[in-house]
């Protein structure tokens, strides 16, 4: 005897891939034959056929799913079908949460921000001998970016990029260095912007603000990798550490910003130490020295290493080994905060 099951589903949702009811059937290996009803207009589906529209409906929807089967297995499926569609609604719920702040601060944003002013933030850690640089991966492409964010109108530059490190990173006292103003005529496409928009729904003027040139001031601040707890912005899908050499795409002019904050930290091991913030409390010098190495990106003499950054005397040994090795035990050191922080202000002599 032909069995008829009739499910009525009613799914508030601004992005839902119309395949998913499908895919929904299909992995039951049921033949659905579907109705989507949209804007009084309805169209027929089956597996076989496109999606309605692209890739996705974009307005309140109702979907009848009418299913003919012979077999049990209606009751399994029945659940299999309204839990896959309760993750489903969550999902878009959150995705047009996400969408509506978007769009608010793209709408509000001018009352709030200075014009034309951003901030971006390379965030450098040192975890497994490398140096890690944390990128933001885009919503839609397949591209990376510096976490970065605009500066409100009663806000001080440097405020606005601590607030953007510690909405990143969680982590509030952070080294911060301010390294240089990017404004070449060419680094900002409104085009890039534009088009990014409206994949959210989102139609600007030429005129809008956030469509005209920016000027962006780099920061570079170094923290410790496992305090770190990355977190994306709302523009972006993902916050992940990267090794500095070997990163993925990156968008717009980030690499150039951020080869301009490897530049002048390399420059900073000349006048300045480096490391409090990157290594735990207590290291290795061999540990120190992989630091050094790896940010100036070459190899440096274990003995002349050791020797010079002794005499600097922001270091100091410890009466205690590091355990678990399988070769003799290396001394641990720390750093000696009140000569380090001296040495940051007054800077130190003699390069490498």
């Amino acid at each position: 005897m032909v069995l008829r099951l009739i499910f009525l589903f009613i799914i508030d949702s601004k992005f839902l891939p119309a395949s998913t009811l499908t895919n929904c059937m299909a992995a039951k290996s049921l033949k659905p034959l579907t109705d989507v009803v949209f804007s009084k207009k309805v169209f027929l589906k089956t597996g076989n056929n496109p999606d309605i529209f692209g890739n996705h409906i974009t307005t309140k929807m109702v979907v009848h799913c009418v299913i003919v089967t012979q077999s049990n297995d209606y009751f399994v499926f029945t659940k299999f079908c309204l839990n896959s569609f309760e993750a489903i609604k969550e999902k878009n719920c959150d995705f047009m949460k996400k969408n509506e702040a978007i769009e608010g601060l793209i709408q509000a944003g001018s009352k709030w921000f200075m014009p034309s002013l951003s901030v971006d933030c390379v965030i450098l850690g040192f975890h497994e001998n490398q140096l890690k640089v944390l990128l933001l991966k885009h919503r839609h492409l397949d591209l990376w970016g510096i976490p970065g964010g605009f500066v409100y109108k009663e806000e001080a530059a440097d405020t606005a990029a601590v607030r953007v490190l510690t909405e990143r990173t969680g982590l509030s006292d952070i080294f911060l260095k301010q390294f240089h103003t990017f404004g070449d005529t060419d680094r900002y496409d409104p085009e890039f912007h534009r088009s990014d928009l409206l994949r959210d729904g989102i139609d600007l003027e030429k005129e809008h603000w956030i469509l005209q040139r920016f000027v962006t001031i780099g920061y570079y601040a170094l923290v410790e990798f496992f305090k770190v707890n990355p977190v994306a912005d709302r523009l972006s899908e993902k916050c992940s550490w990267w090794d500095i050499y070997d990163l993925p795409d990156l968008m717009l002019d980030h690499h150039k910003i951020l080869n301009k904050a490897l530049e002048t930290l390399r420059t900073q091991l000349d006048y300045q130490p480096v490391g409090y913030n990157l290594l735990p409390d207590k290291f290795t010098m061999p540990e120190l020295q992989r630091l050094y190495e790896t940010i100036l990106n070459k190899k440096l003499d274990r003995r002349n290493f050791q020797r010079k950054i002794l005499g600097f005397r922001f270091v100091k040994r410890l009466e205690e080994t590091k355990k678990g090795g399988a070769h003799k035990a290396p001394y641990l050191y720390a750093f000696d905060e009140e000569k380090y922080f001296e040495a940051l202000k007054v800077g130190l002599y003699g390069g490498w």
